[in-house]
């Protein structure tokens, strides 16, 4: 029996939200309708804030979280306009939040990660059942609450018999590796785009390098690029998961103090190779029988970022996932689309290897209509 859903996502790099109307069917999967809608600026700029600490934070994240999901659900809007489709033809929304702290395993050993949402108010303005606030259940069950999409990979791109590595490139970049034998692991590799579009911002008054451009002017700097590397997350063996908490404007800011010499494309430049280098080196640490890598997210937009991905890799073949039969923009809001279907099933879902979780667990919390 065929089930839509429709995904919403917006990531790391605050650049909008994405949503997708699936079509689920048993093991397939078919995107019937793409939308997104960029956030208000006054909205991308308080988000951005509440990613570190401030005054009267409870208060403005409410406001915040309410804000977001007016967007939302002008996503929905589009969403079911385009596909010709009736509010009463969708299961549920499966709607992630927007990530503004990930302190995982901290703080007595549980800690916590917060996505600002307000599902109710997104039932209430949609008219369709809501299922968010899939990652504390795994915090929870002491896990990293991230990466989720893992599991979602394995379904899509999973193939019996070859180990197939994935790789999501938003705000952070994380990779999925799935074995021959279906065994599945996956983790953060570190910032995606989020430094580079932060300096970006800041020198060229755009949201990001389109294609890399800029960063391609530019010459790495090697010993920028060892400081740089020298982070302790790098060095961290798996699960790992990390965020804004750690790869922020205050941490670039420090890195760069020694560095009072060098032009700004040039930092640009070594900041995509910071990228393709940690990713590089966990898909060779990881996935080495993998034959090609598969490239999803923003990230796989940016030429320069996936020719460096193919010079530091290779042996492999760095494709799009265009070029496996999902869009590389639809697949983090079909995740979710996904992950709210296995929540309603109440399927409990093995992120053991993934995040450290003690044992499978039913994630999200559902908000009728």
């Amino acid at each position: 029996m065929t089930q839509l859903f429709i995904g919403l996502m917006s990531g790391t790099s605050l650049d909008g939200v994405d949503g997708v109307v699936v079509a689920l069917e048993a093991d397939r999967l078919n995107v019937l309708a793409h939308a997104s809608a960029a956030l208000p600026s006054t909205l991308a700029i308080e988000l951005l804030a509440l990613n570190l600490s401030g005054s009267d934070e409870l208060h403005r994240s409410a406001l915040a979280s309410n804000a977001l999901m007016h967007v939302y659900a002008q996503v929905v809007e589009l969403l079911l306009a385009s596909s010709q489709l009736q509010r009463q033809q969708i299961v549920a929304i499966g709607a992630h939040g927007q990530t503004v702290r990930h302190q995982p395993q901290m703080h007595a050993g549980t800690g916590y990660t917060l996505q600002l949402a307000n599902p109710a108010l997104l039932a209430e303005l949609t008219g369709i059942d809501v299922v968010a606030d899939f990652r504390s259940r795994d915090v929870a069950a002491g896990g990293q609450g991230a990466p989720l999409v893992p599991v979602f990979h394995q379904s899509v791109f999973g193939k019996t018999g070859q180990t197939t590595a994935v790789i999501n490139i938003g705000g952070m970049a994380n990779l999925t590796v799935i074995g021959s034998a279906n065994e599945l692991m996956g983790f953060d590799c570190g910032p995606g785009n989020v430094l580079m579009d932060t300096w970006c911002q800041q020198n060229l008054g755009q949201p990001f390098d389109a294609n890399g451009a800029w960063a391609a002017s530019g010459q790495v700097h090697a010993e920028l690029l060892s400081t740089l590397l020298a982070d302790p997350f790098f060095a961290l063996a798996p699960p790992k998961s990390t965020g804004r908490d750690l790869f922020n404007r205050p941490w670039l800011d420090k890195q760069l103090q020694p560095f009072t010499d060098l032009t700004p494309e040039d930092i640009q430049a070594t900041l995509l190779e910071l990228t393709s280098s940690a990713c590089a080196t966990c898909v060779r640490s990881y996935a080495k029988n993998s034959k090609n890598l598969i490239v999803c997210g923003g990230g796989s937009f940016n030429l320069q970022l996936m020719q460096r991905l193919q010079a530091l890799l290779p042996e492999l073949a760095v494709e799009s996932s265009d070029a496996h039969g999902l869009a590389a923009m639809h697949v983090e809001a079909a995740a979710f689309a996904w992950l709210a279907q296995q929540t309603l099933l109440r399927r409990a879902l093995d992120y053991c290897a993934i995040t450290g979780a003690q044992g499978p667990r039913v994630l999200g919390a559902i908000y009728p209509a």
